[in-house]
Order: C-alpha cells, then sequence, then structure tokens
C-alpha cells in the first residue's frame, strides 16, 4: 500500500517531467535521506532534472500537488539542510545540472549549472588563468556551486570573503515553479541587492538552478609558510596581525590534536599523487629546478615534521610577481615570530593548495571514527576569549568523553580583515551511514575499522554540539550552513525576522520549499 501511495503521489510529478528523473529505488532513498551526521525520513523520490526547464516543471508539478520539494546541492553537509520528516517530499538533486554555460573572459564573468562542483569549475578555468573570486571549500570535488551558494561556504580565496561574496546574480526557481532571475549578468547590486536575499538561504526560499560568478586572474606567483606555536594566544595573536594585513590569500591552523589526525589520515600512495602534483605546480611558477628542489624538502620533511608541534598555522601567498609573494611570506615571517612562533617545514600548504579538493575521506576519522564538525565566526577581539571558553567546556565534559571515546579538534581560519573561523571536529565510535559508503573511496574505506551504532556517544556529541553553539550564539558569533542546525531567529533583530518570514510568505506561501530551513 506504501508503494501505491507513494505512487498516486507523485502522479503529477511523473507527468510533468522525464520518467528517468525519477529515482524511487531502494539504495536511492536510503543515501538521500542522510547527511553527514543525521538521518531523516526517506523522499518519495529522488527527482534529478536533466534541465533548468525540467527542474521548474517538477518543482511546481510537485508543490501543486502539495508535495514539500527539498533541494540537496553535493550532500557534502551536516546540518540537517536537506533532511526532512515533515510529511511527503521529493528530494532534488541538481547534480545532473552540471554545465558551465558561459566563460566570459571579457567581463571576467563566469555562468554555470548549479550542479556543477567547484572542482570541476576550477579544472575548466584554469587553464585560461582564471577562477573564481572565492573558488570553493575543501569538499569542494563533491560539493557544488549552487549548494555553495545556499549553504554559503568557505576556505579557498578566503581573503576576498566566503562563498556567496563571488556571486552576482542566480536563476532561482521557486516553489511555484517559477524561475526567477535576480539580477544583472556582470554586476551585482541594481537598487537593493536581490541575489543577496537569496544567498545563504540554506534552500527555504527556492532552488538554484544557474549562477553567475565573479571572476579574477589565477596567481601565477606563490610563496608558503608554516610555523610552529606553543600557546593558543600566540597563534591567535599572529592570525589575526595577518589577516588585518592581507598578507595571506589563505591563512589555516590545526590545534595539535586535529594536526595529528591529519598527519595519519592520507596514505603514502596518496602523498605521492601530491607530491607530483605539487611538483608541477611549482615548475609552472618556478621553473623545473626550483620545483624539484620544493618537492626534494616535502619528501625529506615527510610526516615526522609536525611532530612535536603544540599549533600549527599554514599561510599561502600569491599574487602577479614572485619577489611580491616572496616579501609577503617575510613580512608573515616576521609577524609569527613576534609572537613566538618558529618556522617549520611548509609542506601542507604546498601541498594542499597543489591539490585544493582532495577526496572527502577526511568525514570520517583515520580509524573509521565517525566525524562532525560545528563552527562560528568571530572577530578577531574575541577569538581569545572564544576558544577558552571552547576548552572550558571540553574539560568540563572531559570524564565522559573519555569513558565514550569521543575526541576533539580544531581547524581555524581567517576569513577576511575583521574576522576568524573556528571550527570545532568532534570524533567518537560509531556506525557508517550511506552517505559515508557513497563519498569516501572505496580503497580508503576498506582500510577502516567498521564500528556499531553507539547510542551513548551519539548523544554526547550532540549534546557537546549544542553547548558549542550555545559558547557562539552568546558570543554573537555568526555561521554558515544555518540549515536546521544554527538559532537564525534567536540571533537576528525583530525587524529583520519579520522581513525574512514576509520574503518567505510571498515566494513559498504553502511553506513547501524546504519548510523548516533557517527555522522559517
Amino acid at each position: 500500500m506504501a508503494t501505491l501511495a507513494s505512487d498516486n503521489s507523485l502522479a503529477s510529478l511523473r507527468a510533468a517531467v522525464n520518467e528517468a528523473s525519477l529515482e524511487t529505488g531502494a539504495d536511492a532513498l536510503a543515501l538521500h535521506s542522510h547527511d553527514v551526521l543525521s538521518r531523516g525520513d526517506e523522499p518519495l523520490a529522488v527527482f534529478r532534472p536533466s534541465s533548468v526547464q525540467e527542474l521548474a516543471a517538477g518543482v511546481g508539478a510537485a508543490t501543486k500537488a502539495g508535495i514539500a520539494v527539498i533541494p540537496r546541492g553535493g550532500g557534502m553537509s551536516y546540518t540537517g539542510g536537506y533532511l526532512y520528516d515533515g510529511g511527503a517530499f521529493i528530494l532534488v538533486d541538481t547534480l545532473a545540472l552540471d554545465a558551465i554555460i558561459d566563460i566570459n573572459e571579457t567581463d571576467m564573468t563566469v555562468t554555470v549549472e548549479a550542479g556543477c562542483s567547484w572542482d570541476k569549475l576550477y579544472r575548466e578555468l584554469k587553464p585560461l588563468g582564471l577562477r573564481a573570486l572565492a573558488w570553493g571549500t575543501l569538499s569542494g570535488i563533491r560539493a557544488s556551486v549552487g549548494g555553495g551558494m545556499s549553504q554559503n561556504g568557505l576556505f579557498w580565496g578566503a581573503r576576498n570573503g566566503s562563498a556567496v561574496d563571488s556571486a552576482i546574480s542566480f536563476d532561482v526557481v521557486l516553489a511555484d515553479g517559477t524561475l526567477l532571475s535576480t539580477g544583472s549578468e556582470f554586476f551585482r547590486p541594481f537598487g537593493p541587492d536581490l541575489t543577496g536575499l537569496f544567498a545563504a538561504d540554506c534552500g527555504a526560499l527556492g532552488v538554484k538552478a544557474r549562477v553567475t560568478l565573479k571572476l579574477v586572474r589565477e596567481a601565477t606567483a606563490f610563496a608558503y609558510g608554516s610555523y610552529s606555536f606553543d600557546t593558543h594566544n600566540a597563534l591567535l595573536g599572529a592570525m589575526s596581525d595577518i589577516a588585518r594585513a592581507e598578507l595571506a590569500a589563505e591563512s589555516f591552523a590545526f590545534d595539535p590534536f586535529l594536526q595529528a589526525q591529519r598527519m595519519k589520515r592520507e596514505t603514502l600512495l596518496k602523498d605521492a599523487k601530491q607530491l607530483s602534483n605539487m611538483v608541477k605546480n611549482q615548475a609552472k611558477s618556478g621553473g623545473i629546478l626550483k620545483a624539484l628542489k620544493e618537492g626534494a624538502k616535502v619528501a625529506v620533511a615527510g610526516r615526522s615534521f609536525l611532530d612535536d608541534v603544540p599549533f600549527s598555522l599554514h599561510c599561502v601567498a600569491e599574487g602577479r610577481h614572485q619577489g611580491a609573494v616572496d616579501a609577503d611570506i617575510a613580512q608573515i615571517d616576521a609577524i609569527a615570530v613576534k609572537h613566538g612562533g618558529t618556522v617549520v617545514e611548509n609542506s601542507i600548504p604546498k601541498i594542499l593548495r597543489s591539490n585544493p579538493f582532495p577526496p572527502p575521506n577526511s568525514m570520517l576519522g583515520p580509524n573509521g571514527e565517525r566525524w562532525v564538525p560545528v563552527h562560528g565566526f568571530l572577530p578577531h577581539s574575541k577569538l581569545i576569549e572564544g576558544w577558552e571558553r571552547l576548552q572550558a567546556l571540553w574539560a568540563k565534559n572531559a570524564a565522559e568523553m573519555e569513558r565514550l571515546n569521543v575526541e576533539t579538534g580544531a581547524l581555524i581560519a581567517a576569513t577576511g580583515r575583521s574576522s576568524c573561523l573556528i571550527e570545532p571536529v568532534l570524533f567518537w565510535p560509531g556506525q557508517h551511514n550511506p552517505l559515508h559508503k557513497d563519498a569516501v573511496e572505496t580503497d580508503h574505506m576498506a582500510k577502516l575499522t567498521a564500528q556499531p551504532d553507539n547510542p551513548a556517544a551519539n548523544a554526547l556529541v550532540d549534546t557537546l554540539r549544542e553547548q558549542v553553539i550555545a559558547i557562539f550564539r552568546d558570543m554573537g558569533a555568526i555561521h554558515l550552513q544555518i540549515a536546521r542546525t544554527y538559532p537564525l531567529k534567536e540571533s537576528h533583530d525583530l525587524v529583520g525576522w519579520d522581513i525574512l518570514r514576509a520574503l518567505k510568505r510571498q515566494v513559498d506561501p504553502n511553506n513547501l520549499m524546504n519548510p523548516g530551513s533557517l527555522g522559517l
């Protein structure tokens, strides 16, 4: 009866779209009911449109039949953005809409379909000497541009802001199937910023169909720096000084635990491939002799160079002239030393910049542990307080964490001149879900230890995440990937919240477009 009911519910959708665009197999429904952390109800179907027109027709047909529409990008999120348990729904998988529609070298814009991955866009633009202004997250081998515009994201090009700062305009499918274009093809604000209203909406206002982004020239000169710090005060002080001076295109740090996890994670085979890519990149920017020297230094350093490093900071400087970026790194060196840091081998930023979108194997720990981040952005003036409040939380829960083998580390990343991201990550023994099995490379997954479900550890992780979010909220932090996890309403001006609610009613009067996302 359940199958018959589903077929009847989907009748109007089947009439509007190609049968091949609807998937109802058990494996597909199970996969698409999980994100990295949690599980929701299974959809009636996974809708994988092959064109923007079919996307619009399918969304309109579904909502006309009273079926909710839940958009999904690359599926790399962990805040419940595409999980739903409020009734009948379809999940829209946009990854088949991955065309790069137009690369406009004259006007320095690129237009892509929303399912295009950051990795695909990077590879298409690189031979032209171009890239997007802010050009993706570390998960960009699977994470999509449309997902980045909806969830927001940050890593590559962080000096220029977060992912949505690259956007010029969107084509968005609204709940009734209407296709809305938010602005000009070459300039973003023409009157009130309509593109901005649909940026970082976590799919609550519509489904991204096409995205136009700002382009910049790819750098041709690079320099790299890595540093060891004994204390968080010294590390955070140096990061803030470097960010305010705009010396690094990317500046990121690991605490001792996460650093140790990262150094254990990759296989030697993967290291060899990464080293090869690094040497090729170095040869393009600095000649083959320099490339071989740099490759040899990385190979000799191996994995041991961070063995006795408490906190590590890694910086990438880039530009048009090697002398200029070398001067930037020299200034970064001086700032690090001023704050009590010491220079260490710069293998990590070299390899990562040469392999910007690695396979998402890090969504499990090096021994197969479950993994989930939780984050907040704080201004430089609050970083030390924020860090120390998090450490107090871990100390308060240390006995229970040790009993259940829940461990924590942190990534810190500079985000422009005014703020830094602090992203605690939690590791714990637990059962792998279908998304892990789909996303993690098969050969890597085969080396990991499978674990049974662990309700007690899961519950502690949920509690710790809630307490981290409460600390960040108390400090006035902001978040990306808000979805169904971070408290947008509680952090908003009441008048602003009323405006958001009014916008939601205008574009989705029956509340069928990702209901509950953003708390709307």
